[in-house]
Parts: structure tokens; C-alpha cells; sequence
């Protein structure tokens, strides 16, 4: 996709490499705090490169591991559900004493910092969906992936544990290792009405030629209730593949 739209909230960016490149290494405007929280099967070794983007421009970065996945692979067991996950973010503000917190979940991340915000709002400033589910109350994140047609999870359930063909142990680290199957289909309830009147913001990557996205159907959510919905150009996991224009974006949207 080329030239940029503002229709309906919906907003493409396009920013040339060197210009992304230029903007990372400029100097903030205000600092403020952010917090990722990595997808499936990832890490919080996926945000190094943002962090240093974020850092180099006096912005503070937190980076959450979630429980069994990335350096704490050595504590994953079938028994690790959404809610462990949502604890993880959850003590990592509230023991660092965190404020005003642009809370940033990527892909199944969309899923811990709803229950995140449902349980701290008071902490949180804004919340931001990268390519992540969006869900409501009483939703899981297969329930989610199979409105999708992402069945490729189901097919890859093995004792407890969804692995992908692509994680596997032939691979240096960091890497994708396999996810506690609780997580995908533990229920999300939300209970804290407060959590409904943080702003936030929806990005959804889209890569040339591949059709259909399968996470429009949340940014279309997330335009529904009103939200501004971001296009950055890219795969599913630019922290990985477009970290400066990301950072970039990620600017816009504080």
C-alpha cells in the first residue's frame, strides 16, 4: 500500500527508512513510560531494538518476560494460564513503582493487557493493540484465533502445549519456544468498568500483498469503539523487522 489515508479514523503511514531512522535517533519531545508485552511464543527479547530506540530518546522501557516463554522458559509447565501472564505485567508496574504507563501487547499480548488494564487502570495512560487480539469480556484467545481461521493452532496442540512448526530446538537463542495451551484458552473476564474510558490506540501492520489480513477483523473493533486505527507496513512482528518505524509511530500515538 502506498500514499497515506484519514478516513474513519483509519490512518496509513508511510515514512521513508532513512526518515524512520532520522526520527528514532532524535531527541523526545516529553519522556514517557512504556511497557511491551511480547506475543506468543516470543520473548521480551523481541523489544531489545525498540528499547534502545525508546531509551536513546529519554523514554523509559520495561520489557515484562511472561512466565514459561523467552528467560523464563525454564518455569513453563501446562499449569500457566492468561491469568499468570496478566500477573506478570501486573506486578511488574505495580513493583516498579510505574505511572502514566503506555502499555504496548503485540499479537496474543492484545489478550494480557486488557486483563492488565481491567485490573490496574489507574496506572495505565494509553493502551496500544500491535496486529493483537482485541477481546471482550467472556473471550478466549483461541476463541479468537479460530474467528480468524487460524486452525493451525489446534492442529498443533501437543501435551499441554501449542507448538508451531517453526519453534523448534535447533535454533540458537534467543527463540520462540512452545506456549502453555491454558493460556490460549483460559477466559478472559473483565470486571473493572474503568478500564472501558483509558484511550487507546490500534496498530495494524499490513504486509504488501497478503490478503486477507487476519487481524483487520480487530482493528474494525477497535474503529467501532471509537479508536484511532493506525496501517504500518510491515509483517506481524516489526519490533523484529521494522523497529524504526515503529518507534516512530509509537511517538505519534503517546
Amino acid at each position: 500500500m502506498r500514499g497515506c489515508a484519514g478516513v474513519l479514523g483509519l490512518v496509513l503511514l508511510t515514512v521513508c527508512s532513512t526518515a524512520q531512522a532520522a526520527s528514532a535517533q532524535r531527541p523526545a519531545r516529553s519522556p514517557v513510560t512504556y511497557v511491551f508485552v511480547h506475543g506468543a511464543w516470543g520473548g521480551s527479547w523481541d523489544w531489545r531494538k525498540v528499547d534502545s530506540m525508546l531509551t536513546r530518546r529519554g523514554h523509559r522501557v520495561y520489557r515484562p518476560q511472561l512466565t514459561g516463554l523467552g528467560e523464563r522458559v525454564h518455569l513453563a509447565s501446562p499449569d500457566i494460564g492468561l491469568a499468570t501472564h496478566i500477573t506478570d505485567v501486573v506486578n511488574t508496574i505495580l513493583w516498579e513503582d510505574l505511572h502514566d504507563v503506555i502499555l504496548v501487547g503485540h499479537s496474543y499480548g492484545g489478550m494480557v493487557i486488557t486483563g492488565v488494564a481491567d485490573r490496574i487502570p489507574e496506572r495505565i495512560r494509553r493502551l496500544v493493540y500491535l496486529d493483537a487480539f482485541l477481546p471482550e469480556s467472556g473471550e478466549s484467545a483461541l476463541d479468537l484465533a479460530d474467528s480468524v481461521g487460524a486452525t493451525f493452532l489446534r492442529s498443533n496442540i501437543r501435551d499441554g502445549f501449542i507448538i508451531p512448526s517453526w519453534v523448534t530446538d535447533d535454533h540458537g537463542v534467543p527463540r520462540d519456544v512452545p506456549q502453555a495451551l491454558r493460556t490460549f484458552t483460559d477466559t478472559l473476564r473483565l470486571l473493572n468498568p474503568a478500564s472501558r474510558g483509558i484511550p487507546a490506540t490500534y496498530i495494524l501492520t499490513v504486509e504488501p500483498g497478503k490478503t486477507p489480513d487476519p487481524f483487520q477483523r480487530f482493528a474494525d473493533r477497535a474503529a467501532a469503539r471509537g479508536w484511532k486505527v493506525y496501517q504500518l507496513e510491515a509483517d506481524h512482528v516489526p519490533e523484529r523487522s521494522a523497529p524504526a518505524a515503529l518507534v516512530a509511530l509509537l511517538e505519534r500515538v503517546r
